[in-house]
């Protein structure tokens, strides 16, 4: 019998992840659907529904004491419901009501990806041994999570620590936030990439026009792209100092997509991050890749169900 083990569910535009996974972390069982991202709300939540059903379908189910859910945002941990962006079929959705139906009536609890993400970065991966970190994801947009003296910080709704949405270009472009010159609209992965077809890059013969293409050009000297991820890696420098300076914070975790560009992406943070992060107890701030990959949003997702966003320091996230 497994005394810890509980249901995780990892919510995206793109696919619907579900685990059953134990105390320590292990991932069990599997099941995962698509996301009919542009359905109604109903046929979502079928699949939804059909990924719980691949779980209780397991032995394992039995002993699964509660759900976790990372979903992508906005979400609303205290009215239990999601509205996400790429999800139109979604506003103000009763997410945790219908997932607590599904399940038979097991405790459910809610969090926005980047604080899922940031709960297994934190439990298990590079965040591990900080009390005081961001954990942020760069990739379609940009998110993140905090976490302080040693817990997990959600925040009310579940959303702090949400950086793509710090301003950092008093002037800059319209964000689709309905912000200005946020993070995201000048570090995310399809804006390292606009900026970089606005300024001249061309892709090469097969028509990749993504940012690991204009990372693979960077590393080859191009100097277009190379302009193009230090001025996102500038965002992110700022964004991070920001944070850095409001609640002193010792280390910035970086995942997603676009930090998988290595150091075409590190080597100018750390520079801009040493022009920004200037006071005496900003200035050794740590910047490091994540290390949890794709099963991150689920292992978060199963740590804040295990934990309970009332007591997230007693399994250390």
């Amino acid at each position: 019998m497994h005394t810890d083990l509980v249901a995780a569910l990892d919510i995206g535009g793109t696919k619907i992840a579900g685990a059953l996974v134990d105390g320590r972390g292990r991932i069990l069982v599997r099941a995962q659907r698509p996301t009919p991202a542009q359905e109604d709300g109903e046929t979502v939540m079928r699949a939804v529904e059909a990924v719980l059903g691949e779980l209780h379908a397991s032995p394992l189910w039995q002993d699964a004491r509660a759900v976790g859910i990372g979903s992508a945002g906005p979400v609303d941990a205290s009215a239990g419901t999601v509205s996400p962006v790429n999800v139109p079929g979604w506003r103000a959705y009763p997410l945790v009501a219908r997932v607590r139906d599904a399940a038979g009536g097991l405790p459910v609890e809610l969090i926005g990806d980047g604080v899922a993400i940031t709960a297994a970065e934190h439990w298990q991966g590079a965040a591990r041994g900080h009390d005081n970190a961001l954990c942020m994801v760069v990739s379609t947009g940009v998110g993140g999570g905090l976490v302080l003296g040693g817990r997990l910080h959600p925040g009310p709704t579940g959303n702090a620590g949400h950086i793509g949405h710090i301003s950092v270009d008093l002037d800059g472009d319209p964000c689709p936030c309905g912000s200005r010159g946020c993070v995201e609209r000048i570090a995310s992965g399809p804006n390292i990439a606009r900026r970089a077809l606005a300024d001249g890059w061309r892709p090469g013969p097969d028509g990749d026009t993504s940012a690991a293409a204009v990372a693979t050009a960077a590393r080859a000297g191009d100097p277009v792209a190379v302009a193009s991820f230090e001025r996102a890696a500038r965002a992110l420098a700022a964004g991070i100092a920001a944070t850095a300076t409001l609640v002193e914070i010792d280390v910035a975790v970086i995942g997603g997509g676009v930090g998988k560009a290595g150091e075409i992406l590190f080597a100018p943070l750390r520079k801009a991050l040493a022009e920004y992060a200037t006071l005496s107890f900003v200035q050794r701030l740590a910047v490091t890749p994540a290390r949890m990959g794709t099963d991150a949003g689920l292992v978060g997702a199963a740590a804040a169900a295990l934990a309970g966003r009332t007591d997230t320091a007693a399994m250390g996230v």
